[in-house]
């Protein structure tokens, strides 16, 4: 396959499958009110996804530079299908936690690719490659939303997760047979591969930066579309599920974004985007907090929410993949074992916000994270 096709391929294997981890937002409040939970446990339960995708990150990612990444990401697609069926048939809150949790452990197969791109792109290239890798990532966590908040309104939420695991079975097949082999780029026994990342992070202050700036944009990100549902049940809109999905479409139009900001990136020094990214995201939080209740508002807020979470979180794996050529898997697992804690905190921070200060507390969560970012990130 040329560049250009893998590069697509690599782009929508990790839409697809990323997709698994967000397709509960926008019917928290329904899978809460079938299994007789409230908003702020289901928040949780949301936030259970998230920590499982961080120790899924931490425990197979490394993987991805002592074995082929082909085959590796193939059987993460199977073990994917199988934790996605587990929740749609979920009997209890506490079946659906653990499901959840499960559903995250075996969903790295995003961040198998995303190094699977950096070392099959030329050098000058790279930041491009990348960046549209992550689009497709991006579009994919956007369209989940309106997805399953679609579905979930005509067929209820198990059906969102009964198509999921049909599509991720499907993709199990695609990455097997069409994607190219990728030979491990290190030889090195396994507990001193997992002793390598926690050296990465002691020796590297770069890598700390990006990790610590990177969870504090993720947990941003992750407080609003937590608590969507919930603000968009109360005056002045009174909508459902599939208003929360139609908002999740409506930012997948700033997905664009990456492939530039990963063209930006490949002149100008990552640094710049981070600090970008995070004022976009605190500029999206200031409309959300003054203006969230006319729609307008609230449309303004998503995207340039999304638009700062993007810029960063491409200017971040850039600057990583740039800086560790024979250890992507590893620094990219640090990196992203940390983002995704950032979004679990940012998760359970925003639901308890909003059942305590409402709307208002909300933003001021996220107000907080996004100024961390910017200063930890330069």
């Amino acid at each position: 396959m040329s560049l250009r096709r893998t590069t697509f391929l690599l782009a929508a294997g990790g839409g697809i499958s990323v997709a698994n981890i967000y397709y509960c937002q926008p019917l928290l409040g329904d899978m809460g009110h079938s299994l007789g939970v409230g908003e702020a446990p289901m928040g949780t339960a949301a936030a259970m996804t998230q920590a499982g995708t961080a120790l899924g990150m931490l425990v197979f990612v490394p993987l991805g530079d002592v074995f082929e990444r082909r085959r590796l990401a193939s059987w993460m697609c199977v073990a994917s299908a199988c934790a996605v069926a587990l929740t749609s048939v979920a009997p209890t809150f506490a079946w659906l936690v653990a499901a959840s949790f499960l559903v995250g452990v075996a969903n790295n197969i995003p961040h198998l690719l995303l190094p699977f791109a950096a070392q099959i792109a030329p050098d000058d290239q790279r930041g491009k490659v990348v960046g549209t890798v992550v689009g497709g990532l991006l579009i994919g966590i956007l369209v989940s939303r309106f997805f399953s908040g679609w579905l979930g309104a005509m067929l209820g939420w198990r059906w969102v997760y009964r198509i999921a695991t049909l599509v991720m079975a499907s993709l199990a097949v695609a990455v097997a047979r069409l994607l190219p082999a990728s030979p491990p780029t290190l030889r090195m026994p396994l507990r001193a591969l997992y002793a390598s990342v926690a050296a990465l992070v002691r020796d590297e202050a770069q890598l700390r930066a990006a990790a610590a700036s990177g969870a504090l944009l993720f947990g941003a990100f992750s407080a609003f579309w937590t608590t969507l549902v919930f603000f968009l049940g109360t005056p002045p809109y009174h909508y459902g599920a599939r208003a929360a999905g139609l908002f999740g479409l409506v930012a997948a139009a700033s997905a664009g974004i990456a492939p530039i900001v990963g063209r930006a990136v490949d002149r100008r020094p990552p640094s710049a985007g981070v600090v970008f990214g995070a004022l976009f995201t605190l500029a999206g939080w200031c409309v959300l907090v003054l203006a969230g209740k006319l729609l307008a508002g609230l449309v303004a807020g998503v995207v340039l929410l999304d638009v700062g979470v993007q810029a960063g979180h491409v200017a971040n794996q850039a600057r990583i993949y740039k800086a560790f050529p024979v250890a992507r898997s590893r620094a990219n697992t640090a990196y992203m074992v940390s983002y995704f804690v950032g979004g679990a905190i940012g998760s359970i921070l925003g639901a308890h916000a909003w059942s305590a200060f409402g709307w208002t507390g909300v933003c001021l969560v996220g107000m907080a994270f996004s100024a961390l970012a910017g200063l930890v990130g330069r």
